[in-house]
């Protein structure tokens, strides 16, 4: 049987650009170098518009994990009471790096596929009747494919005491949606290289404000690594504290470069593009969506399909058009499947992925539900033509 190309629809990692790959296959040359330092200068600016700072973005040479973690360390002092919304296993992943240091953590939890209630939230803090220092949350959980709403959430932190820190993850998200750190109130905003960015795994980005700039300096908690005031001492100086990944920071470069040329509010209405043909095509093949329209994230999409169909789906894709999607992570395991459509993406991509669905559910339900997906799938892309 013909062997389709590989099409990689994971949340991650994603597909590489060629011209990514390329950029980051010229020779090595010594991160100590007058070269290096013009690749980290422009890098970490070019990143700015990406994340909306107002500084250069702190490059670190490890996971997406280790931002979260960075943010953290850098910004809660021992005993310091802080808040983690947890809605999915990125929230629980905030949730385990707090319980391995001494800070007092308290939990809001949100159920898994639901945007955070601001009216709830709001209560929550007020009930809690102590001196919260810093908020925590993800601005896409990834897990569940759930875009909470971050400009009201920041109004609402800062409304609620402006001395707060507000801590935000878009590993799964930042280079897909607007974000102005200031205009939503976020003073860490943190991501990773192999989502929306389109990088290999192995880069992690953090962005700060003044204020955090500030509390980084004062904060005691014991780090090393991830001691965020020497990446910004080193900034400074074009250079980093460590050795880093030279080539995937040529390959921010370029990432940058295609964004540039591309222009940046376009590559943010692909992105929506492929989110609203794909949850529409979907519907129209009769599966249910785990996530309300109003959170739905522009990089992932989790859908509910019957539970004898999901393996089948999943493995079925793989196998037979080479196409790779995701399943569930914790009690969503084996009930949902999620679906990227982030960086190195169009739709022509996600066409591919609805139309292989729709040949895989007809064998399945023995029952064709071909081009009811794919005529959906058009239609919303001609909306946008």
């Amino acid at each position: 049987m013909y062997q389709h190309d590989s099409l990689l629809l994971a949340p991650g990692p994603t597909t590489v650009p060629r011209e990514i790959l390329e950029r980051m296959n010229l020779p090595m040359t010594g991160h100590r170098t007058k070269e290096f330092s013009q690749i980290i200068h422009q890098a970490s600016r070019d990143l700015q518009t990406i994340f909306g700072a107002k500084h250069p973005v702190a490059i670190l040479t490890s996971s997406g994990t280790s931002a979260l973690e960075a943010a953290m360390v850098n910004i809660a002092n021992p005993e310091d009471n802080i808040v983690i919304i947890v809605s999915g296993a990125f929230g629980d992943r905030f949730r385990k790096i707090a319980s391995s240091y001494p800070f007092n953590a308290h939990i809001f939890e949100v159920e898994w596929g639901k945007g955070v209630d601001l009216k709830e939230f709001e209560t929550y803090l007020n009930s809690l009747n102590v001196d919260i220092k810093a908020i925590f949350t993800q601005f896409c959980e990834t897990s569940t494919s759930v875009k909470h709403p971050i400009n009201e959430l920041g109004k609402l932190v800062k409304a609620f005491n402006p001395d707060i820190y507000f801590i935000v993850d878009g590993v799964s998200i930042i280079g897909a949606v607007e974000v102005d750190m200031e205009e939503d109130n976020i003073d860490v905003l943190i991501s990773g290289s192999q989502k929306a960015i389109m990088l290999p795994p192995g880069a992690a980005f953090v962005a700060y404000n003044d204020r955090a700039i500030e509390r980084f300096k004062e904060v005691t908690t014991s780090r090393f690594y991830l001691d965020l005031n020497k990446y910004i001492t080193s900034l400074n100086d074009d250079s980093t504290p460590f050795t880093p990944a030279v080539s995937l920071i040529r390959g921010v470069q370029a990432y940058c470069d295609l964004i540039r040329e591309e222009k940046f509010e376009n590559t943010i209405k692909r992105h929506e593009v492929c989110k609203t043909a794909v949850r529409e095509s979907l519907k129209a093949l009769g599966m249910t969506l785990l996530v309300e329209d109003q959170f739905a994230s522009p990089t992932v999409t989790a859908f509910v399909p019957n539970k004898d169909e999901v393996k089948q789906i999943k493995d079925e894709l793989l196998s037979r058009f080479n196409i790779t999607i995701a399943g569930g992570q914790q009690h969503l395991k084996g009930t949902i499947l999620r679906v990227g459509h982030m960086g190195k993406v169009s739709p022509n991509d996600m066409l591919q992925f609805i139309s292989a669905l729709e040949i895989i559910l007809s064998e399945i339900r023995d029952e064709s539900v071909i081009g009811k997906g794919v005529s959906k799938f058009q239609e919303v892309v001609n909306q946008y033509v």
